[in-house]
């Protein structure tokens, strides 16, 4: 549960949960916390949950035989082919790409999800296997409807008929663990209905299993895989993905979500009432809301919607919920967001949720905190406290050797063989100390890399210095005192360090105060043209 925040006083001409969540004013029905039936036993099911991931994430002398061949089989058919037929032709990464999506498809729910997650990854990953990723996102191939039919009768204990005046048989959007169906309820209420695929539960728990045998044979194996920390990788992927599994679980962080949406008093971003009866383990029947798809920018242009400002509001409001009350939206892509017609976010799909504990909220505050104002060793002790460095690391060391206390170098200026030279001896020095990438922090870069994203769609040519000065500002101005506080800073002392922040983007002080988002995009197109035709030279 989020960290207690004051309340939004109700007005009296708007529905009476507005106090509790953020919701929409038109309110289907009314959310009381004490008549959700469906909430009783919750953080018992939550800690059962939980329990159960290190069994799953613990290797075994062996894998799952059956699992693991039929994987190994389909993932190796794909990659066979192109490497028969396609490689070194033009469009030769496209269509690995294409092969391994399908390859995914095939082999299910698990690698479903697993592909949703590279597909969030642009920058990190090629930019064709991102591309490609994305239709893992709602055009996964849905389930036959008797099979919704059955999942849904069983759950609800009763016909489809006697809960439903209507339900379409073509789901809205079908993905990894669920597809998304609009109905209408016998009472009239329009609502989407969320129903989990048959069959899903044990396939996630053999393919976990599988994972985690192979995961810590990664390491030491392959430098990046090292950093990347495959098995808390896999660690992560088991907590987000079995929390999935019940869907209980999901509307209860939708709460969790709604209430800290709500308390920050921004008001900019909504999210869909669970309904007070129709939640069970498989199935989960919201409210429908409407609106414009993340990207649909002049659909947007038309209906007057200042898409700066949603995106700005869309990175306060996560930064908000994570840095000041512990507890974020953990899947942010455009299949999870559209916008109303009056600008606000609606924010969809809370199966995996970031939660905080104190200590690493405060880890991730100082990082933050740290990264505009310049504090290098601050940043690097919150990296860590949230588990990035053993606790007995020697931060001035890692300082000196990795020439954080020098000038920054800016990459756009650096030959290819520098930039290939200057990250293997990063990723060896950081290996050295035993770096690993956190699991919470994985999440966090990962919602962050689609902002960014959503950067170049919505706000092309926005200022990114002067729009984290006023991000900065907002902060300084809303919480100052409480952040000076929890990290032990003089609130006067604390001021935005605008050289700090140009060196984060590889620029030296006298690069000018203005960046935009476009610039940005040209100088890792410099980075990326000169790594890929150092790539074609002859070794």
């Amino acid at each position: 549960m989020a960290r207690d925040a004051p309340a939004v006083p109700p007005a009296p001409d708007r529905p009476a949960d507005l106090e509790l969540g953020a919701f929409s004013e038109t309110a289907p029905w009314i959310v009381e916390l004490e008549r959700l039936t469906w909430r009783r036993g919750l953080d018992d099911l939550r800690a059962r949950v939980r329990a159960e991931v290190p069994r799953l994430v613990t290797p075994e002398r062996i894998p799952p035989l059956g699992r693991f061949a039929a994987v190994t089989a389909t993932l190796g058919v794909a990659v066979g082919v192109w490497w028969l037929r396609e490689r070194g032709r033009p469009g030769s990464r496209a269509a690995i790409s294409r092969r391994l999506r399908r390859a995914f498809e095939r082999l299910g729910s698990t690698y479903i999800k697993l592909g949703q997650i590279i597909s969030g990854g642009d920058g990190l990953f090629p930019e064709e296997l991102v591309r490609e990723f994305k239709l893992l996102r709602d055009r996964v191939p849905p389930e036959s409807f008797d099979d919704v039919r059955r999942v849904v009768e069983e759950d609800l204990g009763r016909p489809l008929t006697a809960t439903f005046a209507g339900f379409e048989e073509v789901p809205l959007a079908a993905a990894s663990i669920a597809q998304v169906h609009a109905a209408r309820l016998r009472s009239g209420e329009d609502v989407v209905v969320k129903v989990q695929r048959p069959q899903v539960a044990g396939r996630v728990r053999q393919d976990l299993r599988a994972m985690a045998w192979l995961a810590p044979r990664l390491v030491g194996r392959i430098p990046v895989a090292a950093l990347a920390n495959p098995p808390a990788l896999v660690e992560l992927f088991a907590e987000t993905i079995t929390e999935e599994l019940d869907f209980r679980l999901e509307a209860e962080n939708l709460l969790d979500l709604a209430r800290v949406l709500a308390r920050t008093g921004v008001r900019t971003t909504v999210v869909p009432r669970p309904h007070p009866e129709l939640v069970t383990r498989r199935v989960l029947v919201m409210e429908r809301l409407s609106g414009f798809a993340f990207d649909d920018v002049e659909g947007m242009a038309r209906a007057g919607i200042d898409t700066t400002g949603l995106l700005r509001a869309g990175l306060i409001s996560f930064l908000e919920g994570a840095l000041i009350w512990g507890i974020f939206h953990g899947d942010l892509h455009g299949g999870n967001l559209f916008v109303l017609p009056d600008g606000r976010s609606a924010l969809l799909d809370f199966g995996i949720t970031g939660r905080l504990d104190e200590r690493k909220r405060l880890a991730f505050l100082q990082l933050l905190v740290g990264g505009t104002t310049g504090d290098v060793r601050g940043q690097l002790a919150a990296l860590r406290d949230l588990g990035a460095f053993p606790p007995d690391t020697d931060l001035d060391a890692v300082i000196t050797d990795l020439g954080l206390d020098r000038p920054v170098k800016d990459p756009t200026t650096m030959t290819a063989d520098e930039l290939v030279g200057e990250l293997r001896d990063i990723t060896k020095k950081l290996l050295g100390y035993g770096a690993r990438m956190p699991k919470e922090l994985m999440l966090f870069v990962k919602n962050m890399m689609f902002l960014d994203g959503a950067t170049a769609t919505l706000a092309p040519d926005l200022d990114l210095l002067g729009e984290i000065a006023h991000v900065y500002g907002y902060f300084q101005q809303t919480y100052g005192e409480r952040i000076a506080a929890e990290l032990g800073l003089d609130p006067q002392a604390s001021t935005l360090d605008l050289d700090a922040v140009k060196a984060s983007f590889g620029l030296p002080p006298d690069a000018g105060d203005t960046l935009t988002y476009t610039e940005v995009r040209r100088r890792r197109e410099t980075i990326r043209r000169r790594m890929t035709e150092r790539g074609r030279r002859p070794t």
